[in-house]
């Protein structure tokens, strides 16, 4: 047996479920299609993400998952609207918004939090 034919499933944890899930379908305007004591389950274009209440949560410093869109510019002015802050790192040379742009152009990364800090990101390629 071979996973490359199975279908991933991302894992996200929450100390606060009610407040994650309201910043997931509000904020980020995922489609919730189930949800039980364990998890909030989502659909992400045909990927599972398992939003999970858990007691203690760490965030890890690093994305923990990230959508690739057509138009990096245009989804991070969306979500700032909606009041989402992009996260900017020293030595990155992000722009004024927090997009980084790689030196050959060929890749534009922004990242932004979750409400438990959770860091999230948006690129384009």
């Amino acid at each position: 047996m071979t996973l490359a034919a199975a279908n991933p499933v991302a894992f996200v944890l929450t100390r606060d479920r009610a407040k994650a899930k309201a910043f997931y379908v509000g904020t980020l305007g995922l489609r919730l299609v189930s949800e039980d004591e364990f998890a909030a389950v989502f659909d992400l274009n045909g990927t599972m993400m398992r939003l999970t209440t858990v007691e203690t949560h760490q965030p890890h410093p690093h994305t923990v998952i990230g959508w690739d869109v057509k138009d990096i510019d245009a989804a991070a002015k969306d979500l700032m609207a909606k009041g989402v802050t992009f996260n900017i790192y020293p030595g990155f040379g992000q722009d004024e918004r927090g997009i980084w742009t790689a030196p050959d152009r060929a890749a534009k990364v922004a990242w932004f939090n979750d409400p438990d800090g959770n860091v999230l990101s948006l690129s384009q390629h």
